[in-house]
């Protein structure tokens, strides 16, 4: 029987690769629940029949090959309620992401990742969900010494961390509670093609560098990162829906590998060129509250129980995403380009 997978927040970086990845490599039937703020229907429909969708009391089930969107909020209690009808596996993306975001407003940034969270919780539990997926991050841990590992206890800096230890403790809670399957799995800073929405180091570097002609970096650029590629992280995605036993738990995705900002930047200074753009100018600001200094993820436990680990190299993914950016936001170079 095919399963049928619920992605909040699909038409996001992460979910638009992952449904694309389902796709193209299962039978599964895929429904998409997004509040289009910040992805929208095009972002799906590259090589994909989107069939858009009402949420409502008798959802049909998706169509062979088609991806089923769902606009909806998941502080909408009976939204998510109605779209879980039916659903076998669920990954949870949809999240107010990043730091700064959550400084500045960190009521916000508490409904939606942490009330927003509880709600699809409550949706999975009553609709009988075999395997839920949380998306949460390094954030949770806080200042530590790296590696950065499952069992350190969790000292988060910043709202975003705060919230986003809140939906993993949720997560263990109702494993726990109500038997239902949960997994969190702590991204490290993912990147990729694909990603011109995303506000973090490597996009907003090649937006910038190719709109502006420099790159910005907060502070003094030794601030480390595990910089993780998006296809890489898919597979961890997939190995965690599968790998039987493991509810409860909670995995690092990263590289094992910490990269400075700094690195990072002249990587994409030494690339452009290669590549026909001019290379940036590179200018240091205020370092930004709630950032931490250090940060990289051992990944053993995920080495071990879902038998994954990173194969994409920094240089080969930063390459791959220059390259897509060039041939997919020709608008970007316009300033830039001779």
């Amino acid at each position: 029987m095919t399963d049928t997978w619920l992605i909040t927040g699909g038409c996001g970086f992460i979910g638009k690769r992952l449904v694309s990845t389902l796709r193209d490599n299962t039978s599964a039937c895929l429904r998409v629940f997004d509040n289009l703020s910040v992805g929208s229907k095009a972002d799906l429909e590259a090589g994909v029949l989107v069939e858009q969708t009402e949420s409502s009391h008798r959802l049909p089930v998706p169509s062979d090959g088609a991806v089923q969107l769902i606009q909806g909020d998941i502080c909408d209690v009976d939204a998510i309620t109605n779209a879980m009808q039916g659903v076998d596996n669920v990954v949870h993306l949809a999240a107010n992401t990043g730091v700064a975001p959550s400084v500045v407003d960190p009521q916000a940034d508490c409904h939606i990742n942490v009330v927003g969270t509880l709600n699809v919780l409550e949706a999975a539990r009553h609709a009988g969900v075999r395997r839920f997926i949380f998306a949460s991050s390094g954030a949770p841990i806080g200042e530590a010494n790296p590696p950065i590992h499952e069992e350190l206890a969790a000292h988060p800096v910043s709202p975003y961390g705060a919230s986003k230890l809140a939906g993993e403790g949720y997560c263990s809670a109702y494993a726990r509670t109500y038997n239902l399957d949960t997994v969190a799995l702590r991204f490290g800073n993912v990147y990729g093609p694909g990603s011109s929405n995303k506000s973090s180091v490597v996009a907003k570097f090649i937006r910038d560098a190719m709109t502006e002609g420099l790159i910005r970096i907060y502070g003094d650029g030794l601030q480390t990162r595990d910089f993780v590629y998006i296809d890489d992280l898919i597979q961890a995605i997939c190995a965690a829906e599968t790998v039987p036993n493991i509810g409860g738990e909670i995995f690092q995705i990263a590289t094992q590998s910490e990269t400075t900002v700094q690195e990072i930047a002249g990587i994409i200074c030494k690339k452009l060129p290669i590549l026909g753009v001019p290379a940036p100018k590179i200018i240091y600001e205020k370092l930004r509250v709630g950032d931490v200094l250090r940060n990289f993820s051992d990944t053993g436990k995920a080495r071990k129980i879902l038998g994954w680990q990173s194969k994409v190299g920094t240089n080969e993914g930063i390459e791959a995403t220059i390259k897509w950016f060039l041939d997919n936001e020709t608008s970007l170079t316009k300033t830039t380009i001779a």
